[in-house]
């Protein structure tokens, strides 16, 4: 791989036009009219023009104060508020006006409540399965969780929940953990994923790698067999972006041919789902991958 460390300025492909639309402001004043954050405009994602332009959204429940304080998320770390019992019907509600048949539900990390948020995102998942139903239009819900700490119970009543997808993204490799994420475990992120598994063999599992804080292509690798082991079906790879000085510098900018190579190497590891470019964020196009068609064994290599 070639070295394209981090200079003055984000090198040519990582610059992004931004599409224009009416659609980017309808879902603006939607969302602030009904009180509701989406993780595309605190994390000052990339793709939120696109995204917003295309009617597609990630709702992030539980308010926009985190507490913890990982140094790559631009979402701030407060003392955080009280659960809101009427925001899963408000969710319901905008993704029925937006029209959306796929929806992804993230929040802020609350290792302030006893089970970690499960039940406000199950009541979510619920609010969601009951409208589309409702409407005979089935809405898909994906749900990208924190790590409840470890607690299965808490984990279980997502699952029950039955969304379609659960994701929770290990962000980093093993090694960079102390400095990217000092309040996770890279083990119990792993033991997340595969205690989906053990609860609901037949559910959907995903997460997600950030690439160009300092990580080889070795601990990658490492990584992502660690994934695919604990049972991790869907798999996003995405170039890292600095949100601001105070955050972790960007040390490397991977170009889209690094990028095919990663992908090349999670097949080869057994992946069949996955995204990886710098664009790509646990959310982007989460409809497309999660209906990506499996490829077979023998066209992996």
């Amino acid at each position: 791989m070639h070295n394209h460390t981090a200079g003055p300025g984000k090198p040519p492909w990582l610059k992004k036009r931004l599409p224009r639309g009416g659609d980017y402001a309808h879902i603006t004043r939607l969302l602030a009219g009904a009180k509701l954050h989406t993780v595309c405009q605190e994390a000052n994602c990339p793709n939120m023009f696109e995204c917003f332009s295309q009617n597609t959204a990630t709702f992030m429940v539980l308010g926009d104060q985190c507490t913890r304080h990982c140094r790559f998320c631009n979402i701030t770390a407060r003392p955080p508020l009280a659960v809101d019992p009427g925001e899963p019907a408000r969710v319901a509600r905008a993704v029925q006006e937006l029209g959306l048949h796929y929806v992804v539900v993230t929040s802020v990390t609350r290792d302030d409540l006893h089970d970690g948020g499960a039940a406000h995102f199950a009541a979510v998942i619920q609010a969601l399965k009951k409208m589309g139903k409702a409407s005979g239009q089935p809405i898909r819900v994906e749900v990208l969780i924190p790590d409840f700490q470890g607690e299965r119970t808490a984990l279980k009543t997502v699952v029950d929940a039955q969304p379609d997808v659960i994701n929770h993204n290990i962000e980093t490799v093993a090694d960079l953990y102390p400095r990217v994420r000092p309040e996770a475990v890279y083990q119990r992120s792993l033991d997340l994923i595969s205690n989906v598994k053990k609860i609901n063999p037949d559910m959907p599992t995903k997460s997600g790698i950030m690439v160009g804080l300092g990580e080889t292509l070795f601990q990658l690798e490492k990584a992502m067999q660690d994934l695919h082991d604990h049972g991790c079906d869907l798999l996003t790879m995405g170039q890292y972006l600095q949100p601001t000085k105070n955050h972790l510098p960007v040390e490397k900018y991977y170009p889209p041919a690094e990028f095919a190579q990663l992908e090349r190497t999670a097949r080869n590891i057994g992946f069949t789902k996955l995204a990886a470019g710098p664009f790509v964020r646990s959310s982007y196009r989460a409809e497309e991958l999660f209906q990506q068609s499996d490829i077979p064994a023998e066209a992996k290599s």
